[in-house]
């Protein structure tokens, strides 16, 4: 099959969340099975796009509100991440340092709604030029949605109306809402279609694409049961389309995250040697950060962000430092007023906490190899990756009941339990969750037992990208 994957985001060209995981690493799987599987991504103003040589296949002229504007198709020609990358150079609207925010003032751009459109308007004006279409556009997220609409609405490109389109939703939380008259900006379509692009009276592209896309998929089977009956603000909608829709948990690339050759990490952590490497990358995290090595690590690597419980964390450390001597290690950038608390946390706590407020790839891998336990405490978690992260290094993951989280983590308390889970999204039970971590990094033996229970599990894509086959294939 030949599958084109649509997406804001790719690890490593562009990472703002697990988006950019999965796109990067899901096409690279697929092409091990023998498809013809690729990317096509905006091209954002980025250093790894600047640091690597593209050539120039595809240009042209379209329109976004009956205004011309130019765009090239250029692709990345030495296929350095395992599978064809192609990028939709649109300088006016991409040619900027920031994905969705603008580095310097901290704030989304102030035209979201014409960046993707744009984007999504020349991909699609490239793939009808092509004599061999796809036989499938698979799209990520609101930033991709109104694909399926043009395709099925817009006489412009009546060419793709056979080719079928799968959606994912990675995180349902965001729709891409907008005024309702932007959809005069859109090519024209159908007047009886204009249907499909409201929800609660405003302009929905997520809204748009699950009803128009041929099937829509979930990044776990308890993320879809949750955008059923949550509060995500599209429940009846999903379930009135849940006869297309699956629930596929995402997977990891076990060659990006392998820790007998991780280079990022400072030690590698083969099979025979796991203990001894797992204790030297500890210890060589706890210097970076000037922390004992000897006292149990707790971390947290994400966005400082509601949806991810951050703002449980500074009062949850605390409380807890209260009552234990551990390290505690913060990794993520997000809400002003957290980054203010965690810098505070870092005098008040020195020698306990410390909070490195940034994105930083290499640090993030050290700190999965070296900490004892990974905090989740999220209040929405579609799938999540940085358990299945942490897991590989043996590091053991405590997080709240939600999304993906239920699906991957198995409590300790249970048969084969390797995880520590817990059900409400409230203060004392995070703690609680954090005593039961504390009391189990106490008795070695046992912690050294689930180390080895976690590290044999098998979370790669092998098992999911079969899934995402079987799903082509029924609706081809």
């Amino acid at each position: 099959m030949r599958i084109l994957h649509i997406s804001a985001e790719c690890f490593p060209v562009a990472k703002a969340g697990g988006l950019g995981d999965v796109v990067g690493s899901l096409p690279k799987y697929q092409r091990a099975e023998g498809h013809d599987s690729w990317v096509v991504m905006p091209a954002y103003d980025l250093p790894w796009i600047r640091n690597h040589v593209f050539e120039t296949v595809h240009e042209g002229f379209t329109h976004l509100a009956g205004t011309w504007f130019a765009y090239a198709i250029r692709k990345e020609k030495q296929d350095t991440l395992g599978f064809p990358l192609y990028v939709v150079d649109i300088p006016s609207r991409f040619a900027r340092p920031g994905i969705y925010v603008d580095p310097a003032s901290g704030y989304g751009y102030w035209d979201e709604f014409e960046r993707y459109a744009s984007f999504q308007i020349a991909t699609l004006e490239w793939i009808r030029s092509f004599e061999v279409k796809p036989d499938i556009l698979h799209c990520h997220d609101h930033h991709t949605a109104l694909i399926p609409f043009m395709t099925t609405s817009c006489p412009q490109f009546e060419a793709l109306i056979g080719v079928a389109t799968v959606l994912t939703l990675h995180n349902g939380e965001y729709h891409g809402s907008y005024e309702s008259g932007k959809r005069f900006l859109l090519p024209y379509f159908h007047p009886e279609k204009a249907g499909y692009l409201e929800w609660g009276g405003r302009f929905n592209a997520l809204a748009c694409g699950i009803r128009t896309s041929w099937a829509i998929t979930t990044v776990s089977p308890t993320y879809l049961k949750e955008l059923m009956h949550g509060n995500s603000g599209i429940e009846p909608l999903i379930r009135q389309e849940a006869g297309k829709a699956r629930g596929i948990l995402n997977g990891i690339d076990t060659e990006v995250w392998n820790p007998a050759t991780d280079p990022f990490i400072a030690h590698a952590m083969p099979a025979r040697s796991f203990a001894s490497g797992k204790l030297a990358n500890k210890q060589a995290l706890c210097h970076e950060f000037n922390l004992p090595a000897d006292r149990p690590t707790f971390s947290f690597i994400g966005r400082l962000v509601r949806e991810k419980g951050a703002d449980l964390l500074p009062d949850l450390f605390m409380r807890f430092l209260e009552r234990h001597e551990a390290n505690i290690i913060v990794l993520g950038t997000g809400d002003p007023e957290l980054h203010h608390r965690f810098s505070h946390m870092n005098r008040s706590h020195s020698g306990f906490f410390e909070a490195s407020v940034q994105y930083n790839e290499r640090l993030s891998h050290q700190i999965y190899a070296g900490s004892d336990f990974i905090l989740m405490p999220s209040r929405v978690e579609p799938c999540g990756l940085n358990q299945l992260f942490a897991l590989r290094y043996g590091t053991l993951p405590i997080v709240r009941e939600t999304g993906g989280l239920r699906d991957t983590v198995v409590d300790i308390g249970e048969e084969g339990g390797y995880g520590i889970r817990f059900a409400r999204f409230a203060l004392d039970d995070a703690l609680h969750a954090m005593e039961r971590a504390w009391d189990l990094s106490q008795d070695p033996t046992r912690l050294a037992r689930l180390r080895k229970r976690a590290i044999s599990l098998d979370f790669s894509w092998q098992a999911s990208t079969r899934r995402y086959t079987e799903l082509y294939q029924s609706l081809i």
